[in-house]
């Protein structure tokens, strides 16, 4: 959390960090989630195994999508980081279409399955508060929402890892800082093309 509020300059309020038996329950919890995929994904490495196109995924197979990397693009992270945003948006619309936040029986029922399995900051440490941050998501509409990657390059002293790529990401924070349009420029990663 020190390290993007370092590198962007904005400061974070909460964070929720879930473990992948809490993630897997969640899913199962909810009945599962529906994402679409535009190719078709083997990762031996995670198991999963699903052809283009539409598919409600259980919380293990949830488990397996957010975790391949090897069956989508350069079979790097960036690959990955892809999916798992893919994944967010798609929980999110669940979460929305079942009103599991507007009904704080059922927000509250979510949080205490939950518990066990999370990391919070201190404000949000318990039941109630979490529940209430929860509540407080209601009006976020996953339909107008858009995932952005951090523009990176690899690193020229150790190719395995990735740098914030200049100018880009500092275009990016700029406009997170002042809620403004992102241009097209800062959400290009050299690294990946796009």
């Amino acid at each position: 959390m020190k390290t993007v509020e370092q590198m962007s300059g904005v400061r974070m309020d909460h964070y929720v960090e879930v473990d992948f038996a809490g993630f897997k329950d969640l899913v199962d919890a909810i009945g599962g989630v529906t994402v679409t995929v535009d190719q078709d994904i083997h990762d031996t490495s995670s198991g999963l195994d699903l052809k283009a196109g539409t598919h409600r995924l259980n919380g293990t197979q949830s488990l397996e999508f957010v975790r391949t990397r090897h069956g989508i693009g350069d079979g790097s992270d960036l690959g990955r980081i892809g999916l798992q945003q893919k994944f967010m948006l798609a929980l999110l619309t669940e979460i929305q279409k079942q009103d599991l936040l507007g009904s704080p029986v059922k927000a509250y029922k979510i949080a205490d399955q939950l518990t066990a399995t999370l990391t919070t900051d201190s404000a949000l440490a318990s039941l109630p508060k979490l529940a209430e941050f929860g509540r407080s998501l209601n009006g976020v509409n996953p339909s107008t929402m858009e995932t952005i990657m951090l523009p990176v390059a690899y690193d020229k002293v150790d190719p395995n890892r990735v740098i914030a790529a200049e100018p880009q990401a500092d275009t990016l924070w700029k406009a997170v800082r002042s809620d403004a349009t992102i241009p097209e420029s800062a959400k290009k990663s050299p690294a990946t093309g796009g």
